[in-house]
C-alpha cells in the first residue's frame, strides 16, 4: 500500500512540474518554439516564434485569428480595393457560396503550419478553387470556354484580392500602347534627385563632443550628405554632449523619417523589429514608433539574411538589416542604397542578372549624362518606388515596404511598369518566369490575352 501511495505522490509531482513548465512556456516565455506545430509560410517565418502576434488570446477561434490577419493586412486590402472583400460573403445572397469556401475568414484559404499544403502566395486550397463560385463563367464570357480552373491565378490573368491591373475598363484604356513609351514618366525620380543634390547650402559646424576621436572621415561623409543641416547635426541622432550615445538605436531615423520607417517595419527587411513584448500582458502588441525606438521589450534582433529563405551571399549572412545597412549612417549615396546594397546581399538569379539588364544600361547612360536625371532603373525604382509624401504636397518619398508591390507582381503594373512600358508588354513580361529570372533581358515568350478578350467582349 505504501508503494502505491508513493507512486501517486511521485506521479502528482511530475504532473504539477510538467504543468508549471508548460504554463511558463505558454504564458511567460515570449518565444514559444516548443509549441510550434509546423513550419510557417515565407511571409510569416521571421516572426513564427511570436505566436501571440496571431493567437492573441488562448480563448477564441476563427474571429481572433481573423482580427490578427486584418491588423497586419487590412490596410493593404483596403488600398487595393479588394475584389473579394468580406462584405461580398456576408451578403445573404451569397450564403450558398460559404458552404464551398468560407471566404469570410483569411484562414479558409491561408492556413499556417501546414507546409505540405502551402502553394504560392501562401494559398492552401487546391489551385482550382475558383470553380467553387465561377463554374458557369463560360456562359457569360465565351472567351473562357474550355479553360481549366487551375490556371485562373497562375496564367497572369487573375488575383483573388487585387485585380485592378485587369479591370476591363483599365485594359481597354491601355490598348495598342507601344512596348516602350516615347516619353517615360520620370518626374518623381527627377524631383527626388534634384531635391537631394540641390543648390549649395551652408554646412553647420558639427556639434560632436570634443572628446570624440577619429571623426575626420565621418565629418567628411556627413558634410556632403543631405543630413548636413542644423536640424540633423550630430546631436540629432547621438544626443547632446552630456547624453551622447556612440551607437544610437537602430530606429533613431524615425525621428525625422516617420513614413519611411513605418514602411520599413511593414516589410520583410524590418518586420522583426516591429514585434514588441508587453511585460504586463506577456504577448506581442503593436507599439508606437517611440516605443520601438526606445528598444524596450523588443522580441527579436534585426533581420539577418541567414534567417531568410532566399539565396543570399555567404559573406552577408550575418548582416543585421537596419536603416544603416543600406544607407550608410553618416553619408548618403543614392546608388549605394538603390543598387549596391541589394546586390550585396541577394544572390538569386533575378538580382545577379541585373547588371546585364536593359534597366542597368539606362543607369549607366544617365551617369554619363546621355539621359536626363531619373531615367535609370535601379532595384529601388521597381521594388522601393517613389510615392507622394502624405505629409507634404508635391513631394516624393521612397516607399520602404519591400512587400508593397512584390506579390502578386501585377501590383507593379500601375505603380511602376506603366511609367515606361505599355500594358500588353508589361502583362506579358510579368507572366514569364524565365524573363523575370533574367531580369527582363529580352522579350517575353508568354502572351496574355486579357486586352484582346476585353476588346472582343466590348464588340459583342
Amino acid at each position: 500500500m505504501k508503494k502505491v501511495t508513493w507512486f501517486y505522490v511521485l506521479l502528482t509531482l511530475v504532473v504539477l512540474a510538467g504543468g508549471a513548465y508548460l504554463g511558463f512556456e505558454m504564458f511567460m516565455k515570449p518565444q514559444k518554439e516548443n509549441f510550434l506545430i509546423g513550419g510557417t509560410t515565407h511571409g510569416h517565418h521571421q516572426i513564427e516564434l511570436a505566436c501571440a502576434t496571431c493567437h492573441q488570446s488562448p480563448f477564441g477561434g476563427g474571429e481572433v485569428l481573423q482580427e490578427a490577419c486584418v491588423d497586419c493586412h487590412g490596410a493593404e486590402l483596403a488600398k487595393v480595393d479588394d475584389s473579394h472583400p468580406k462584405s461580398k460573403f456576408t451578403d445573404p445572397r451569397n450564403a450558398d457560396r460559404l458552404e464551398e469556401i468560407d471566404a469570410r475568414y483569411c484562414v479558409a484559404c491561408h492556413r499556417e503550419h501546414q507546409p505540405e499544403l502551402t502553394q504560392a502566395m501562401g494559398v492552401t486550397l487546391p489551385q482550382d478553387f475558383c470553380i467553387s463560385c465561377h463554374h458557369d463563367i463560360a456562359e457569360d464570357r465565351s472567351s473562357h470556354e474550355g479553360m481549366e480552373f487551375d490556371t485562373c491565378a497562375s496564367a497572369g490573368c487573375h488575383n483573388f484580392h487585387d485585380n485592378k491591373a485587369l479591370y476591363e475598363d483599365f485594359l481597354l484604356a491601355h490598348r495598342n500602347e507601344p512596348a516602350i513609351a516615347e516619353a517615360p514618366v520620370v518626374a518623381a525620380m527627377q524631383q527626388y534627385v534634384v531635391h537631394k543634390s540641390g543648390a549649395e547650402k551652408q554646412i553647420p559646424a558639427p556639434d560632436y563632443p570634443q572628446q570624440a576621436t577619429e571623426v575626420a572621415d565621418i565629418v567628411a561623409q556627413w558634410s556632403t550628405s543631405a543630413h548636413a543641416h542644423p536640424d540633423s547635426n550630430c546631436s540629432a541622432c547621438h544626443g547632446a554632449a552630456e547624453q551622447w550615445v556612440d551607437q544610437p538605436d537602430v530606429l533613431v531615423c524615425a525621428d525625422c523619417h516617420d513614413n519611411q520607417t513605418r514602411g520599413f517595419l511593414s516589410g520583410k527587411h524590418g518586420m522583426r523589429l516591429s514585434v514588441h513584448q508587453d511585460p504586463v500582458r506577456s504577448y506581442p502588441i503593436n507599439p508606437s514608433l517611440r516605443e520601438l525606438q526606445e528598444g524596450n521589450n523588443r522580441m527579436f534582433s534585426p533581420m539577418r539574411p541567414e534567417l531568410g529563405r532566399l539565396p543570399f551571399k555567404a559573406d552577408a549572412m550575418h548582416n543585421e538589416l537596419t536603416c544603416n545597412t543600406c544607407h550608410k549612417p553618416h553619408g548618403y549615396e543614392l546608388k549605394q542604397a538603390a543598387i549596391d546594397a541589394c546586390l550585396g546581399c541577394h544572390e538569386d538569379d533575378h538580382t545577379q542578372a541585373y547588371k546585364e539588364s536593359p534597366h542597368y544600361q539606362l543607369v549607366l547612360r544617365e551617369e554619363t549624362g546621355e539621359l536626363p536625371l531619373g531615367s535609370g532603373v535601379t532595384c529601388a525604382t521597381c521594388h522601393l518606388p517613389k510615392v507622394e509624401d502624405p505629409a507634404a504636397a508635391n513631394r516624393f518619398i521612397t516607399q520602404h515596404n519591400i512587400n508593397e508591390n512584390l506579390r502578386p507582381n501585377e501590383k507593379m503594373v500601375r505603380t511602376v511598369c506603366l511609367d515606361c512600358h505599355g500594358l500588353q508588354f508589361t502583362l506579358d513580361s510579368l507572366a514569364d518566369p524565365q524573363l523575370i529570372r533574367s531580369n527582363f533581358n529580352g522579350r517575353s515568350k508568354v502572351a496574355i490575352d486579357s486586352i484582346q478578350m476585353a476588346i472582343d467582349r466590348e464588340e459583342e
